[in-house]
């Protein structure tokens, strides 16, 4: 298993993996738009991938990305926003590889640290991000405004 920094060679096989992120999270498929959608942020340097590839050159698992500046700190961080992995390989410890990938990634950019929120009703997730080290913020309240017009 490698983890390796996430190309436009690897659109499509992201592409797919993507679009299984997003029906989990009980959005419609819609293989074009993922590809569409992670090409832009590849495009734009938008955001860091990471994919893991097993020996048969197979993705198995995917994060993503985005910086962020922390006014109090002065300094960079990274939102994780995006975490899979092929519900056939979970438990094999592909997630917490690529939680380290991201890890480095903060570690080698001087930030500040690494931010992630996941559904309360993930319970994987939320029994897996304590695991490798993240702790939950119980201080802050995270408020969202919806665009109506969208």
């Amino acid at each position: 298993m490698q983890i390796v920094e996430g190309t436009i060679t690897h659109l499509d096989e992201l592409a797919l993996l993507f679009n299984d992120y997003r029906i989990f999270y009980r959005k419609a498929t819609d293989l074009e738009g993922a590809r569409s959608f992670l090409n832009e942020r590849m495009k734009n340097n938008d955001s860091v991938l990471f994919i893991a590839i097993d020996e048969q050159n197979r993705a198995l698992g995917f994060t993503q990305l985005y910086p962020l500046f922390s006014s109090t700190r002065m300094r960079r961080m990274w939102l994780l926003n995006d975490l899979f992995v092929t519900p056939s390989y979970r438990g094999k410890g592909i997630s917490k590889l690529l939680i380290e990938r991201c890890k480095a990634l903060a570690m080698k950019t001087n930030a500040a640290g690494l931010r992630l929120e996941t559904e309360i009703s993930n319970h994987i997730g939320n029994r897996l991000y304590p695991s490798a080290g993240f702790t939950l913020d119980t201080k802050l309240n995270f408020y969202f405004w919806e665009n109506p017009v969208n």
